[in-house]
């Protein structure tokens, strides 16, 4: 390994993020040093880290597989952990490959855990195609409305009913009574949901302000509470149009994030595209020696 680690900051929404590019694939990434790079006090600081490699090298053979995809976003949450794509972090990837000339197009191929997605530069901002969601027990849910329970602010917190819904990774969507202050929850424990996903999820707090549009606050599995979370905006747009009996194609969602605005689209096959800024903001290196094992 070189003496320096090269890494790029971004966020997308203030969801923020260390890209390390492996272009060569020697480098890898371990959860500790994953962890490491996000700590915010003794390393770099972000709410993820991404590996930029190319698809062939990653060393992953459900990610070689995709053979339509050049590059593969090999994505950790701030605690290290592996998970399965970043709906934010999609677009910050795609802003680092344009900028480095490692992709040219304004439409191709991102290679990531939960398949292949398709990015699409669109004046200022990046849409990414999440490819199709699923309710995680559409049986419950159509019969009830709502699968889970959600304590906010630990076992004591007031229960709230949720919906489970998957984008490649989980989320479950709380749908907050209207006399409930969004801003006056506590966040800053783990939400506890039950029956509890066997991989965690992502929790978010949602509350409708006008026809297609919603505010949202997000606590992300091994991160905490995020200022934006791009797949957790499109649960919420999904959800919030399940709730409300209409899942047109082709509708479109504003959602309120505390980092910003992003856009949502549904799309056939319930499919669903987000849209939403980029922002490459610092490029430096990090002493390899500072790496722990």
């Amino acid at each position: 390994m070189a003496d320096r680690l090269a890494f790029t900051k971004g966020h997308g929404t203030e969801n923020d993020f260390v890209l390390v590019p492996d272009l060569d694939g020697a480098l890898g990434l371990s959860a500790t040093r994953a962890a490491w790079l996000a700590d915010r006090r003794a390393g770099l600081g972000g709410d993820g880290v991404i590996r930029v490699v190319p698809t062939e090298l990653a060393g992953e053979a459900a990610v070689r597989d995709q053979a339509e995809a050049t590059w593969f976003m090999d994505y950790r949450n701030a605690d290290g952990s592996a998970a399965e794509m970043c709906g934010n972090g999609t677009r910050v990837f795609a802003e680092f490959l344009r900028r480095e000339g490692l992709e040219t197009a304004d439409e191709f191929v991102i290679a990531t855990r939960a398949g292949a997605k398709v990015v699409r530069r669109d004046g200022d901002t990046w849409a990414v195609g999440l490819g199709p969601w699923r309710l995680a027990d559409p049986a419950r849910a159509e019969r009830e409305g709502f699968d889970a329970l959600v304590h906010v602010g630990g076992d004591d917190g007031d229960p709230f009913s949720a919906l489970s819904v998957d984008l490649g990774n989980p989320h479950t969507v709380v749908a907050l009574p209207e006399d409930v202050d969004l801003a006056g929850l506590d966040l800053g424990r783990a939400p506890v949901v039950r029956p509890q996903p066997p991989h965690g999820t992502n929790v978010e707090l949602v509350r409708p302000v006008g026809p297609g549009h919603v505010v949202m606050r997000v606590h992300e599995r091994g991160v905490g509470e995020t200022r934006s979370c791009g797949t957790g905006a499109c649960a919420a747009a999904i959800a919030t149009s399940f709730w409300a009996g209409s899942l047109d194609t082709g509708s479109t969602w504003t959602v309120d994030v505390p980092g910003g605005r992003l856009t949502v689209r549904l799309t056939d096959g319930h499919g669903v595209e987000l849209a939403g800024p980029a922002v490459l903001v610092a490029d430096g290196t990090v002493p390899t020696a500072l790496l722990p094992d």
